[in-house]
This record gives structure tokens, sequence and C-alpha cells, in this order.
């Protein structure tokens, strides 16, 4: 009877770890560790990228990974690991691995030199797929060494970025776009493939070509539409205004030098609208630090500037930060008269309210829900 008990025992904790899933290295271990131990066991290394607040990532971590087939193909093959990227250790590698989006799988040799990397959930096989189409080494690892050593031949740079589009680096795919548009900046839009290069991948405000467009956009305009073109300009400048609030010693700050360089940027190109940036920036950076009546004389300032119009959803999106002891009842009061300012100028017909977002239609219209607003930010009340 014993002998039999130990049998089941045994075959039940047999069939536990064979149905286990994948299996991932506990907790904290480094990327340095699980090298050693890929280079001991002749395996790849696979790393989940992922955030704490991501639903995808939540669904592939409690839906797929703990799947038998999963495991049985990735453990033979990997050393898995999974990383918090917004963690004080994930973070800076988030940046040097260039991760933007969540989740992102890469896959390293067990140099930890990149093989591949996909982003984004699926079934269990669809993501089995996804790992073997990338676990090929698609050879971008001597082209970062190539493009390192300096090589500029076109021909390269067209094969680079490529490589670089499939595996999401959008960092890396600015400069060798940028390499490829160099000495081209006045012709690139007449081009189809540069002008394209242009689109998908220029993100940094201060590449030639983008100067170049925002001061002469005619030709792009006539190839893609003014709207493409004047949304391009916006998001390359609104993206790159996330990057001028660093994190120094644990708090978020504002980068002072980088953002005296983007501000003259802006002055140079002559932006009708280069206040909205630099104001933007500020109250962001206001925000972070905690300084709400910073904060509130920068939206006053915001609101007052010739040129500039935050609507009604921008203005609601501005309370958000004026809840907790940390704020006053001036300053919430002051931020109820700028609200109610904006209803009475409604209500006058002075302006519309605000009935969509996107495509995306609001429950109500916004001096409904600017009106509430206010009134929670004077009484701590909601009054309907």
């Amino acid at each position: 009877m014993k002998k039999l008990l130990l049998l089941s025992t045994l075959w039940v904790a047999t069939v536990l770890l064979h149905a286990q899933g994948i299996a991932f290295e506990p907790a904290g271990t480094t990327m340095e560790q699980a090298m050693v131990k890929a280079k001991k066991e002749g395996k790849m290394i696979f790393v989940d990228c992922y955030t704490t607040w991501c639903g995808p990532c939540k669904k592939m971590a409690n839906v797929i990974f703990p799947q038998a087939k999963v495991g049985d193909y990735m453990n033979p093959l990997f050393v898995n690991l999974k990383l918090d990227m917004e963690s004080p250790y994930g973070t800076p590698l988030a940046k040097k691995w260039q991760v933007n989006a969540y989740p992102t799988f890469i896959i390293f040799n067990a140099d930890a030199k990149e093989i591949g990397r996909f982003m984004g959930g699926s079934d269990a096989d669809g993501f089995i797929q996804r790992v073997k189409e990338n676990s090929r080494d698609n050879g971008s690892s001597e082209m970062e060494a190539r493009w390192n050593n300096g090589d500029r031949d076109e021909t390269f740079l067209r094969e680079y970025l490529q490589t670089l589009n499939a595996s999401y680096k959008r960092s890396q795919a600015n400069d060798v776009a940028e390499a490829l548009l160099a000495g081209k900046e006045k012709d690139f839009a007449k081009d189809d493939y540069l002008s394209k290069v242009f689109i998908i991948n220029i993100n940094n405000p201060f590449a030639a070509s983008f100067i170049q467009t925002v001061k002469s956009p005619k030709d792009l305009k006539k190839k893609y539409g003014a709207d493409a073109v004047e949304n391009k300009i916006k998001n390359v400048l609104s993206g790159y205004t996330g990057q001028l609030l660093v994190n120094e010693n644990g708090k978020t700050v504002l980068d002072e030098e980088k953002f005296k360089a983007f501000v003259s940027l802006l002055n140079s190109m002559n932006l009708k609208d280069a206040d909205h940036y630099r104001l933007s920036v500020l109250i962001a950076a206001a925000e972070k630090s905690k300084d709400f009546d910073k904060y509130i004389r920068l939206i006053e300032e915001y609101m007052s500037t010739p040129g500039l119009d935050a609507d009604d959803m921008t203005l609601a999106n501005w309370v958000k930060p004026f809840h907790g002891p940390q704020i006053s009842q001036e300053q919430k009061n002051k931020m109820a008269a700028i609200l109610r300012t904006r209803v009475a100028e409604i209500k006058s017909g002075k302006r519309k309210a605000q009935t969509g977002v996107g495509n995306m239609r609001l429950s109500r219209p916004t001096d409904e829900l600017l009106t509430i607003l206010a009134g929670i930010l004077e009484t701590g009340k909601v009054h309907q």
C-alpha cells in the first residue's frame, strides 16, 4: 500500500513538473546571471519585458505562460527571465534595449546579443510560432557592429533600417534614418522611399530633415496630405517633450539643458504653437515636483497666451492632480475658477462644448463635466 502511494505521489509530481508552463528564473535574477546559466546549459535567453499596469502582460503571465505546451517548448531551449521594465533594475534596460511598448519579448544568445524580438499578446500556439520565428538570428548583432564601426553604405543602411523596424527599435531606427537622409534634406520629400523613411522613422526634432520639413513642408504635403504631415510634426514634438523629464535620485525633474535647447529649436523654426510645447513641459514638470502654485500659474499663463487654446478635456485632465492633503483649498478654488470661466464661455455661446475625443463620443457635454469638477474642487462633493 505504501509502495502504491509512493508511486502515485511520484506520478502526480512528474505530471505537475511536466505541466508547469514556462519555468522563469526567480525574481531578482539579473541578465548577467542568466548569461552564466545559458552558457552552462547551452541555451538562449528569453526575456519577458513587462510592466505592472499592462493588461496584455498579465494575460500572457496568467493564461499563456502556465500552459504545458508552452513550457514544453520554451524550457529546453531558453533561460527564461521576467523583468519589470519600470523597476530600478529594469528602467535602464528599457532605455538600452529600446523597449517602448508592452509586452515586448526579446530573445538573446548566451552572450546577451539580441537575436530577435516581438510585441503583443497572442494565444499559446501563436506565441510559440512567434518565438520560433524570432529565434533565428536575423543578423542584427552583426549589423549593429557594422553601424558602430562607421559603415554608412546606403544599401547596408536600408537593410539595417528594415531589421530595426522589424524589431521595433525606434531610437536606433531614427539614427539610421537620419544617416540615410543626410545631405538630402531639401530633396528627400520627392523620393518615395526616402519620404517614407522620414514619415515612419524620424522622431528626433533636431534632425536636419525634420527642421527642413517644418520650415518647408510643401513637397511632403503634396505626397501625404497636409493633415498627415502636420500630425507627424506634432507627434515628433510631443513625443520629445516626454524625454525632457528625467529621473534624478528617485524624483522626476526637468532636464534644464535639454529643455533650453528644445525651446531654442522651437523658436528657430518659427512655430506658431511653440509656447504650447514649452508650457506643456513646464506644467508636467510642476505636477511631478508637486509645486501646485507654479502648476496653476503655468496653466493660467497657457490660457492667457495668444494663439493657444486648451480644449475642455485638457482642462479636465489638468484637474487630476488636485486631490490629497498636499493641495490647499485656495489652490483648488483657483483651479475651479479656471473651469468656471470656460463653462461661462460655453454658456454664453462664445465657444461650443466638446462632445467627443477623436472618434469617441462623450457621454455628456463637457460644460456639464467641467461644472461637476469645479463643484468637487470647491466643496469636495459631487453636485449633479
